[in-house]
C-alpha cells in the first residue's frame, strides 16, 4: 500500500506518532554521516497538519483554527467520552483546551500554580518522557505564563486542587503517575473517539488550538492572546484570528465616525473648551 493511501485510513494522531520514531532514527543516521538528509522530516510535518499541505485549500482551512473543536458542547462530549475510561483523561482534555496549553504543560501543572484569588493559572514548566524517565523543563518560551481561569474550568480546578500541597501534581493518572499525551492517546483509543465525534484530524495539540481560537473569537486583544499562549512572534498568534473581514468593517466604522462632520465638530469643541482650574 502506498504511504498516501495509508494516511487516508488513520487519524492524524496515529500518523504523527507512527512517523515520529522513524524521524528520530534517521536523525541519528544523519548525525553519524550515513545519509545526507532525513527524508522523513517533511513527511512528518505533512502528517501532523496534513490538511495544510493539500493543494487548493484556503487560508481558513490551513490555519490552526482548522484543527480546533468548534464549540463547548463538542468539547464536553469529548471529555465525557475520555472520562468513561478514567476521570483523569477527561480532566486532561478540559485543562489543555481551556488553558490553551500544550500537553507537556498540563503534565507539569502543580496545585500551587492555581491562584483562585487572582483567577489565573501560572504555567511555568513542562513535563514529558525522556531517556531514563520524565524530564521537567521550563516552558517552550522559557517564560512563565498566566492564563485566566474560564468559568467552565473552575469546578475542575477546584476539585483537582482540593487538599493538595502547592508542589503536588495537579493532575495524575489512574495509577497516580503523570499523564502524558502518549498515555492519554493509548488509554482512550483517541483516534476512534475523535472520529466518532466527527473530528478525525483532532490531536491532543488541537486542544490548545481550541482554547486559543475561542479566546480570539471572544475578542481577547492580540497582544494579550500572545502573552497567554507564550508566542515569540505576533504573526504566530495572528493565525488564530477569524479569517474574515469583520475587524476591517469595524475599523471602517470607527474611522468614518472620526472623519464625519459631527466627529470633526466634537474634536474642535473639545480643543477649544476652557480648562478648569483646580
Amino acid at each position: 500500500m502506498a504511504i498516501d493511501a495509508w494516511e487516508t485510513r488513520y487519524g492524524a494522531s496515529t500518523i504523527k506518532n507512527s512517523i515520529a520514531p522513524l524521524v528520530r532514527v534517521l536523525d541519528e543516521a544523519v548525525r553519524d554521516g550515513l545519509i545526507p538528509i532525513n527524508p522523513a522530516k517533511n513527511r512528518a510535518k505533512r502528517s501532523l497538519n496534513r490538511n495544510a499541505f493539500r493543494a487548493g485549500q484556503s487560508v481558513a482551512q490551513t490555519s490552526p483554527r482548522a484543527h480546533a473543536i468548534p464549540d463547548m458542547k463538542t468539547l464536553r462530549r469529548l471529555a465525557a467520552a475520555c472520562g468513561k475510561i478514567d476521570q483523569s483523561y477527561s480532566d486532561f482534555v478540559m485543562l489543555a483546551a481551556l488553558l490553551a496549553a500544550r500537553s507537556s504543560e498540563v503534565s507539569g501543572l502543580q496545585a500551587g500554580d492555581v491562584d483562585f484569588g487572582k483567577n489565573l493559572v501560572v504555567i511555568s514548566r513542562q513535563v514529558y518522557p525522556g531517556r531514563g524517565g520524565l524530564i521537567t523543563k521550563p516552558t517552550k518560551s522559557r517564560k512563565e505564563r498566566r492564563v485566566p481561569i474560564l468559568d467552565p474550568l473552575r469546578p475542575v480546578l477546584e476539585r483537582l486542587a482540593k487538599g493538595k500541597a502547592p508542589d503536588d501534581a495537579l493532575l495524575t493518572g489512574p495509577k497516580g503517575g503523570i499523564l502524558t499525551t502518549a498515555t492519554v492517546r493509548d488509554a482512550t483509543d483517541w483516534d476512534k473517539i475523535v472520529a466518532k465525534l466527527g473530528l478525525p484530524d483532532l490531536t491532543r495539540h488541537g486542544l490548545r488550538h481550541t482554547g486559543a481560537t475561542w479566546m480570539a473569537d471572544a475578542g481577547v486583544p492580540l497582544h494579550v492572546l500572545q502573552e497567554i499562549l507564550g508566542h515569540a512572534s505576533m504573526e504566530t498568534t495572528r493565525g488564530y484570528l477569524h479569517p474574515d473581514d469583520r475587524h476591517l468593517a469595524s475599523a471602517a466604522e470607527q474611522a468614518s465616525a472620526f472623519l464625519s462632520p459631527a466627529g470633526q465638530r466634537h474634536r474642535a469643541q473639545s480643543s477649544t473648551s476652557p480648562t478648569r482650574s483646580v
